[in-house]
């Protein structure tokens, strides 16, 4: 195999290229830790949305190129440190091995767990033992470090998760199906209270109980909720496009005549 023409030095390089204060570019020079995380969680919601398309169309190739700008945010953030005196991009590299190989040492080591039951215990285990190390008080709270910019539904996950991870929670599926239950006829009821704060609310107590049925079922809340937006688009677009090849537009149909090409377009998707 010929040699690539670049590596990561040569993207560090350019890095600190469009950094320079004297002949890098004015928008790169420009920015700092705040500014560029919007790209950040643009960029990886992007790598996402790659993702999901890739496999639908077994087509890896923008999949590459969107690994290439997440990869370049970091690139960017390890930059800033460097600058700053802080850190660098090797010693990013060495935190995330060193905390691999130590998450893992029925890989690494000759240890040995029975089942992924207690590789998964263990992996917690020393989330848990991290996380302790951080604490600067003995009030730490198993809540603490979960980020509050993630997604909502993401966050609600993960918060639910960790409350597991200290027993705080339902022993099977069958009580939160019975939560989702209850919170639905709460919902219900505020609604024909007509209380705007109190429906609200109780639709996000609703939603908050639909996450944990996810993660009681082993699914990503997000990647459900993600699918279910594909799947709506894609039979969306199957209306739009019956109701062109019939000569209507869509703002001229009944409720019900869309309903008919909605459920033509579902089981055309069946089978």
């Amino acid at each position: 195999m010929s040699q690539r023409p670049y590596s990561i030095e040569t993207l560090l390089n350019i890095m600190a290229q469009l950094r320079d204060p004297n002949t890098g570019c004015p928008w790169d020079q420009k920015q700092d830790w705040q500014s560029i995380v919007p790209y950040t969680i643009e960029e990886t919601y992007e790598l996402a949305d790659a993702i999901n398309q890739a496999i639908e169309q077994a087509d890896f190739s923008e999949v590459k190129l969107e690994l290439g700008d997440v990869l370049f945010q970091v690139v960017f953030y390890a930059q800033f440190a460097k600058e700053q005196g802080d850190f660098d991009f090797a010693d990013v590299v060495d935190g995330i091995c060193e905390k691999l190989i130590r998450r893992h040492p029925h890989v690494f080591t000759e240890q040995a767990f029975n089942d992924e039951a207690a590789i998964k215990a263990n992996w917690e285990a020393e989330k848990a033992k991290e996380r302790a190390n951080k604490a600067q008080s003995s009030n730490l709270s198993v809540l603490d470090d979960v980020p509050l910019a993630l997604p909502a539904l993401s966050r609600a996950q993960k918060l639910q998760k960790r409350c597991a991870s200290v027993g705080f929670d339902w022993p099977d599926v069958a009580p939160v199906i019975d939560k989702v239950e209850e919170e639905l006829v709460e919902v219900k009821q505020a609604i024909a209270e007509n209380n705007q704060q109190d429906i609200a609310e109780e639709i996000g107590d609703l939603l908050f109980s639909c996450v944990n049925l996810a993660r009681a079922c082993d699914f990503d809340a997000e990647d459900l909720l993600r699918s279910a937006n594909q799947k709506f688009t894609r039979r969306f677009q199957g209306v739009e496009a019956q109701a062109r090849d019939s000569g209507k537009k869509l703002e001229n149909m009944s409720l019900t005549e869309m309903d008919v090409l909605w459920d033509k377009v579902k089981e055309n998707y069946k089978n």
